[in-house]
């Protein structure tokens, strides 16, 4: 299990990391969402002991990760530009990786590689952005560690490789003592595949919350309540977070449970009423504006 509190980190009079206070558990999916220069990639550095906080904690199953090399065989970074030794193809590299990495797993490297098509002896020099970013992240899963630490992996993948990326995340979560934690700019990019999800802005965490509990205590609701008085007082029987009239069109994004939500409004007689999936960047413009934050300029 990951804790940090009250985590902090500048360099020079920049505050890139602000009081983080997070707790991230065992072989769960973490999404780490926020925009450039939100502090993403300093608080996964921190995590995989490549800098050291300036204040606050870091505790990795109860232990320092900073100079500790029993911690890092637990831990594969990938950082936003991935290093590859100059001529080096994947077999060179993973045959690098697996001295200090005793989990290594060779097989698993040898079919990965093979059923996404790529060369493991090609030189990863004269990879497309794309083919490096693969490669990275099979010799990443392959290391045996118990963390991933991905920072913006699935950035220059296209859709089928976006796509085969998360599965075989998903994959390992299940069969084995696994956990990612993956940094992205992009909310519709963690979506289908985080457990949780944490939201930084400006070095510090605006929220962080379970995906499904967000997704089941929110919800966008469209109705046509014939009567004034009785939209007005189902406006104020529901938990509105958002609400936006069009004609006769009532729109709102309602915190509580479906079944409560749906059977106040059918006691107002709709001529119309549905539920509308909210997705998770709607969830966290509607959670931070009740916080007071804005971040539809950030997200959309």
């Amino acid at each position: 299990m990951i804790k940090t509190e009250n985590l902090c980190k500048t360099f020079g009079k920049l505050q890139a990391v602000h009081n983080v206070t997070l707790s991230i558990a065992d072989n769960c999916i973490f999404g780490l969402a926020g925009t450039n220069g939100a502090g993403k990639s300093t608080l996964l550095r921190m995590l995989s002991g490549v800098l050291r906080q300036d204040s606050g904690s870091i505790s990795i199953d109860g232990r320092e990760a900073y100079e500790n090399p029993e911690v890092k065989e637990d831990i594969f970074f990938l950082p936003d530009t991935s290093y590859f030794f100059q001529n080096a193809s994947m077999a060179d590299m993973a045959e690098y990786y697996s001295m200090f990495y005793p989990r290594y797993d060779k097989d698993r490297f040898h079919k990965l590689v093979n059923n996404l098509g790529l060369d493991k002896k090609r030189k990863i020099s004269t990879f497309s952005k794309g083919m490096k970013r693969q490669a990275a992240l099979l010799l990443g899963v392959c290391s045996g560690t118990k963390y991933l630490f991905c920072d913006e992996t699935f950035d220059g993948l296209d859709p089928v490789m976006r796509q085969a990326a998360k599965s075989i995340l998903a994959y390992e979560v299940t069969e084995r003592e696994f956990t990612p934690v993956i940094a992205s700019h992009n909310l519709r990019e963690l979506e289908d595949i985080c457990d949780r999800v944490g939201l930084l802005h400006k070095g510090g965490v605006l929220l962080s919350k379970d995906v499904e509990e967000m997704k089941l205590q929110i919800h966008k609701v469209q109705c046509v309540i014939p009567e004034i008085q009785d939209e007005e007082q189902l406006l104020g029987e529901l938990d509105v977070l958002q609400m936006e009239k069009r004609l006769s069109l009532l729109t709102m994004v309602v915190r509580g449970s479906h079944e409560e939500i749906m059977a106040k409004i059918q006691e107002k007689h709709p001529l119309f009423a549905e539920a509308i999936p909210l997705t998770l960047e709607e969830i966290f413009i509607s959670e931070t504006e009740v916080a007071g934050y804005d971040i539809k300029k950030l997200f959309m």
